[in-house]
């Protein structure tokens, strides 16, 4: 799942205006709606998590984050306003740890234990800035710089406030006040020259010089094709170059490389793509990339990693190496001068190793974890990630599978036994798990070490909670508006004392009341406060000027010390000449907000007899169905085609097919039904896949919201018994009660059997059940919290065989991933590998029992 946080500039400079007369604030805010709906064309951007951020001070900087939806956030864009400093550090500081928020709760960033590829949050940053120079409260700066000090628990962890999945990304608006008449310059878009291009470059990102509207639009172009699942390595070249080839694709050793310059290929910071797994959506992998340090329980913490792992290649060729049924990773390669230079070599059957410094514990360079090389079609370079010191580890495997025939003397024991002291203690785990899945004998001792000290445990889980409470503490704060300053400041003229005017009336003043002179008051300089007058409520008075004060009559001097309370102190509730009735007016954009509305409102009551079914109204199409309350996507709607579908001629006239269309909510008990291919499923086939605490998911108690919707869907699918004429085909319901977990209520659930002379459930009833389970298994996927024993119950009535309910199984699992439901795709996962073993232990008996006759 893509995570999109925008950083816009609202600094007072974003108020210039464009030769359009467009201010660069407005630019920005077009730009980021563009740039959604570009976005929208990619199918993968369902799963897509906006967030907004701005130059305020902190947390107020955050307006969506982690838990706002996408109308908040579209809200939250429209009514950003440009003022104030900027502060880009401080900004990127914020916009880091709002995406660093839950890494350690989630342990993505596995610290001490390896850097695992496919444990990411791919993140990217677009900032969208006019290029001005930094300012603060301390004055102008020359140079970006991040704040050291973060509130995010843990941040001494890592060197640097980005990881290594994060990327940073400018716009920099250069667009002139005035139109140009030089012609428009074709061609890709620059990099800009200001301070934050060296922090894009740093995080894998890059800057765009942005100088017309065309270059905009291509700018977003770009960027949308820049949202990739990935993370970014840096990668070094260690010992000398390799031999040039010559045309013929042999090594010419005549002619010599220059080992000593430098080459763009030499050093390359790019991205590896991560994809997901086709079937579940999700990342997939075996193996880490090694720690830079070797882990021992003596040491008292751990160091700080970069944010990027040194990958260093060695450009001697090798042979590649992989033998059956071994698991490995394979990572593209982000075009670079590196992916160019090895692709033009044109050797795609030979591999660079690759090495991370100081990962093993007798060797400084360390021993290799995987190789560079190149696709057999010389497209693309592909990093193949191995298990530690792989060199030495697969020979020894080749030799207990063929050789030993998975009996291992005394003399290979010795040698795996060496092999696994070179290995780094994170390293045991998923290699156990790698022999597991060969068929091999366990060779690894069950109490598996970590390497880590005990008092380093302890940090980390302490980290773990300290940043549950931050996280809290932030996400709690974000929306908030930043707290008004009480009182009027005012300032003093002429360094701090009163001005000479007021100074000459005062002494005149003084005069007056002992009585040297009887002369009034002379008026104020009205130069010194042109143009200022008193607002008023009442249009139909007219606006008083700034006057002198004996100028006002005794009569109107309680209403002109209201005016000008009511002006300075703004006591009013509504703005100055604005009418009451206006109060009620509402945005033609916030016309059609209704949800937000509804969710203003009180819970409805639960009907008396939920046995009933809900009376629809009778105006117009009798038939039409109740849709109130469903949302509807492109894949409901294909989900409720077959319920509406013509009934074809001989299908027998179902009550069940007619109560479907009426609850569209049906659930049948087929433990007993014989499937269309003869095989039989066993009872609980999915209940008892799942761990046992799934059962137990639902807690101590259910809401009373819950018991409701409860109900309500038992009571779909309870059906009025048929009677059962002597040589007739029915169907024979009967009711039994089930528990529910909340307060042991009870509620009435029908089971169907098979009994002699009954109608058995023809194929077009069977896809109509299963149209309704799909279409109920995707309601269910959607709803937040681990309650998924109603998800296990829908896939236990899919009519079928063991193919179809397989089909079923994994389409639960790629709805589970779209909304990143990481605990029930391994509960369907382990239901999925129950179907698999079971449809091939009756191949089996098939097998036996044809073989046998």
């Amino acid at each position: 799942m893509p995570i999109l946080l925008f950083l816009i500039d609202t600094s007072a400079s974003m108020n210039q205006r464009t030769d359009l007369g467009t201010s660069y604030l407005d630019i920005a805010k077009g730009a980021v709606e563009l740039f959604l709906k570009l976005r929208a064309r990619d199918p993968a951007s369902r799963g897509d998590r906006y967030m907004l951020v701005t130059y305020d001070e902190p947390p107020y900087c955050i307006k969506a984050g982690w838990k706002e939806n996408h109308a908040t956030f579209m809200n939250e864009l429209k009514n950003l306003q440009a003022s104030g400093l900027t502060t880009l550090g401080q900004a990127l500081r914020s916009s880091f740890d709002l995406l660093n928020l839950n890494r350690l709760i989630s342990g993505i960033d596995n610290y001490g234990q390896g850097r695992n590829p496919f444990f990411l949050e791919p993140s990217i940053l677009i900032t969208i800035t006019d290029g001005n120079k930094l300012t603060s409260t301390a004055g102008i700066q020359e140079e970006l710089h991040l704040p050291l000090n973060s509130p995010l628990p843990g941040s001494e962890l890592t060197k640097e406030p980005f990881r290594w999945d994060q990327r940073l990304f400018a716009l920099v608006l250069r667009l002139p006040g005035l139109a140009s008449t030089e012609p428009e310059q074709l061609g890709s878009v620059p990099t800009d020259e200001s301070a934050i291009t060296q922090m894009c470059e740093v995080t894998g990102g890059r800057s765009y010089c942005v100088r017309t509207q065309r270059m905009l639009n291509q700018c977003l172009e770009s960027l949308v094709q820049k949202v990739q699942s990935g993370v970014v390595i840096n990668f070094e070249k260690t010992g000398p170059d390799p031999l040039l080839i010559g045309e013929d694709g042999l090594m010419d050793s005549s002619r010599p490389s220059n080992s000593f310059a430098a080459q763009p290929w030499h050093s390359c910071h790019k991205l590896i793509y991560v994809r997901p797994n086709s079937k579940t959506g999700v990342p997939v992998g075996h193996w880490p990339i090694p720690e830079s340090f070797w882990p021992d329980q003596n040491l008292p913490s751990l160091p700080p990693r970069t944010s990027h792992p040194v990958v260093r290649f060695s450009c001697v060729d090798c042979e590649p190496m992989v033998i059956d049924k071994f698991p490995f990773d394979k990572y593209e390669l982000e075009p670079s001068p590196l992916t160019q230079y090895i692709l033009e070599r044109k050797s795609p059957h030979t591999c660079w190793q690759v090495f991370v410094t100081s990962s093993g514990k007798y060797n400084e360079l360390g021993y290799p974890f995987g190789y560079l090389k190149a696709s057999t079609t010389l497209t693309c370079v592909n990093l193949f990630v191995m298990p530690y010191n792989y060199p030495v580890l697969l020979p020894l495997l080749d030799d207990l599978f063929k050789v030993h025939k998975l009996k291992p003397n005394l003399k290979w024991r010795q040698a795996f036994d060496g092999y696994l002291k070179t290995l780094p203690p994170y390293y045991l785990l998923p290699l156990k798990k790698a022999l597991r899945m060969m068929g091999a004998p366990n060779l690894i001792s069950d109490n598996l070490d970590c390497g880590l000290s005990y008092s380093v445990i302890s940090y980390l889980k302490k980290l773990s909670q300290q940043t549950k409470l931050e996280s809290e503490r932030i996400l709690a704060s974000v929306g908030k508006k930043p707290p008004q300053e009480i009182g009027i400041k005012v300032k003093n003229h002429s360094g701090g004392g009163m001005s000479l005017t007021h100074n000459k009336n005062f002494r005149k003043l003084l005069k007056e009341i002992i009585g040297e002179t009887s002369s009034r008051l002379a008026e104020l300089n009205t130069k010194e406060f042109a143009g200022f007058q008193v607002g008023l409520l009442n249009k139909d008075l007219k606006p008083q000027t700034y006057r002198n004060a004996y100028d006002i009559s005794r009569r109107g001097l309680l209403d002109q010390l209201t005016r000008m309370r009511s002006n300075l102190l703004k006591t009013h509730n509504f703005i100055v000449g604005q009418d009451e009735d206006s109060l009620h007016s509402v945005p033609v954009a916030q016309m059609g907000n209704y949800q937000e509305y509804l969710k203003t409102l009180a819970s409805p009551l639960r009907e008396i007899d939920p046995d009933q079914p809900k009376r629809l109204h009778t105006f117009g199409n009798p038939f039409k169905q109740d849709k109130k309350g469903m949302m509807i996507d492109e894949a409901d709607e294909f989900v409720t085609g077959p319920q509406n579908k013509v009934k074809r001629p001989g299908e027998p006239n179902s009550p069940l097919s007619s109560k479907r269309r009426r609850n569209a909510t049906v659930t049948h008990d087929v433990h007993e039904e014989k499937m269309e291919n003869g095989q039989i499923l066993p009872d609980g086939f999915l209940s008892k896949s799942a761990a046992p605490e799934l059962m137990n998911m639902t807690g101590d108690g259910i809401p009373p919201n819950r018991l409701d919707s409860l109900s309500d869907d038992f009571t779909s699918l309870r059906k009025d018994i048929l009677i059962n004429k002597p040589g007739s085909n029915a169907l024979v319901g009967g009711t039994k009660n089930c528990s529910v977990p909340a307060d042991d209520q009870k509620v009435s659930v029908t089971t169907f059997r098979t009994v002699p002379n009954t109608l058995q459930i023809t194929p077009a009833m069977a896809q109509g059940i299963n149209a309704d389970i799909k279409h109920q298994l995707m309601k269910e996927v959607r709803k937040f919290g681990r309650k998924y024993e109603r998800i296990f119950i829908l896939l236990e009535g899919v009519q079928g065989p063991l193919a179809v309910k397989k089909q079923f199984v994994e389409f639960t699992i790629k709805e589970a991933a779209r909304f990143k439901r990481r605990v029930l795709i391994q509960y369907l996962e382990k239901a999925l590998e129950k179907i698999d073993s079971h449809h091939l232990l009756n191949n089996v008996n098939h097998i036996n029992s044809r073989s046998s006759c």
